[in-house]
């Protein structure tokens, strides 16, 4: 792994990466390689594309200060760990936890989390939709996740999770513009409010992390039953007859 490369990446973002959080990333990426030998969990291999793509990515909220000291999170459907493990590694005062709905993903962050000895790190293996009905609804201070669905979808999966006056934040390609409509209307009826449409500092790359504040709490109904939000998302508007 390209140490440098990451280490400038992470102070121009205003994170000042020593030794140990650099030993980690790189521990990270040999194990990711090991398992990825067996399992899906990347498609990108060379490592300064894996370095830009996934840890700098992953880490780029922290340049606009978007978590607080001590934050409590939740990755929603992190997959490889992404955005929630570089967070934690970059940021060990954060309580991160990983969520995932397969197995062999969560196998594979418990054995990172064992080999980088990240007790800031919790994985749990569970549905978006169901572990936001348990013991973590709207205990979090910040509710994240990468890749994994449209926003309106992704409000219904990530704010039950998050206390009031709390935030979820979302990161989005460029396309993200033409979901936010349906997306605002939807961190609406789940208690949120946009907040603001981050451009995130990557060189050559145009990704941003879309952040809504949680300003009441969920109404108890949601999350609906698991699958239901991305089968009949929620703020989508009646088509004219």
């Amino acid at each position: 792994m390209n140490k440098e490369r990451l280490k400038t990446g992470l102070e121009m973002m205003g994170v000042a990466a020593d030794e140990t959080a650099l030993d980690r990333f790189e521990a990270f990426h040999t194990i990711l390689d090991e398992y990825n030998a067996r399992m899906d969990l990347t498609a990108v291999l060379d490592e300064d594309e894996r370095v830009d793509r996934h840890d700098l990515d992953s880490a780029a909220p922290l340049a606009h200060g978007l978590l607080a000291q001590g934050a409590k999170i939740i990755d929603v459907g992190t997959g490889a760990g992404f955005p929630g493990m570089p967070l934690a590694i970059a940021r060990p005062d954060l309580k991160v936890t990983l969520l995932d709905s397969q197995r062999k993903r969560c196998d594979f962050l418990s054995a990172v989390c064992d080999e980088l000895k990240l007790p800031n790190v919790t994985v749990l293996h569970a549905r978006a939709e169901d572990g936001a009905r348990g013991a973590l609804r709207e205990q979090m201070d910040v509710a994240v996740a990468r890749a994994v669905a449209p926003l309106n979808v992704l409000a219904e999966y990530l704010l039950p999770y998050v206390r009031v006056g709390g935030r979820m934040l979302c990161w989005k390609g460029p396309a993200v513009r033409e979901e936010m409509a349906a997306g605002e209307r939807a961190c609406k009826m789940l208690g949120g409010q946009a907040e603001g449409l981050y451009r995130l500092p990557i060189e050559g790359r145009e990704h941003y992390v879309h952040s809504a504040i949680k300003i009441s709490a969920t109404a108890r109904r949601y999350p609906r039953k698991s699958g239901t939000p991305s089968k009949d998302p929620l703020g989508i508007l009646p088509q004219k007859p």
